[in-house]
């Protein structure tokens, strides 16, 4: 199930990768900006790719998020990282003292 979801969680980042750098940029952005002239309805074809990132990106989150509740399941606490700093301060060496 993990290794389904990771195959997953790494096909979204391409989609929304894509989805994202072939929308238009607006104001100077980053993307590629594929003109919308070339488009019979630029409005109909930038509503698209807007509701396609918002979808792809949710399922990307939701992805991501039961790969940490799934690989969490695997995590066995033992103690907590202050009381291994807290074992760890009786083990530091003596500074020697200068005989001058």
């Amino acid at each position: 199930m993990e290794n389904i979801l990771l195959v997953l969680n790494i096909i979204f980042a391409i989609v929304l990768v894509i989805l994202v750098l072939v929308q238009k940029s607006e104001g100077g952005a980053l993307g590629i900006g594929i003109s919308q002239d070339s488009f019979m309805f630029s409005r109909s074809a930038g509503d698209f790719f807007t509701k396609a990132t918002a979808i792809v990106a949710t399922l990307f989150i939701l992805c991501s998020l039961s790969l940490t509740i799934i690989s969490r399941e695997n995590i066995v606490s033992s103690t907590s990282v202050i009381d291994k700093i807290e074992e760890n301060t009786g083990d530091t060496p003596e500074i020697p003292e200068n005989n001058n």
